[in-house]
């Protein structure tokens, strides 16, 4: 089961969670879409998540180079 986390004072994403098994983020776009990126020690799911740190500009600079698609579930 995946533990989905509330993202507020964002305008890119409605919520992430982390899945530390297979180093993965996931990402809740507001129109629903679910986005995986893998390749992500607990310390990229740290600064991803850090206080202040603007998720969509994280998303644009880190997580986009890392490998990723729509995330089936």
């Amino acid at each position: 089961m995946i533990d989905w986390q509330a993202v507020d004072g964002s305008s890119r994403i409605v919520a992430e969670a982390y899945i530390p098994e297979s180093e993965t983020i996931l990402v809740r776009f507001p129109d629903g879409v679910e986005w995986s990126y893998a390749a992500c020690p607990q310390a990229t799911w740290d600064e991803f998540t850090a206080d202040g740190q603007s998720r969509g500009q994280y998303i644009a600079t880190v997580l986009n180079a890392k490998p990723n698609g729509r995330w089936a579930g």
